[in-house]
């Protein structure tokens, strides 16, 4: 058996399993019930420093006259 052959099969059967298995590995990580509170912090990091809420629209307006 020639070399690419055998890498050409060795991909297409073990690597798209392996690729599978890394997949739903990474989805039962995501979803696995402690994470909640990592993904609500991650989520929310941009919050953490903000002092006062923005103000609406006042940098955008044109002054009146």
């Amino acid at each position: 058996m020639e070399t690419y052959s055998f890498l050409r099969e060795l991909a297409d059967s073990w690597g798209l399993l392996a690729m599978t298995a890394m997949f739903l590995g990474i989805v039962v990580w995501v979803f696995r019930p402690g994470a909640r509170k990592v993904q609500d912090d991650a989520a929310n990091s941009i919050f953490r420093n903000d002092k006062r809420p923005a103000e609406a629209d006042k940098p955008h307006q044109a002054k009146e006259a």
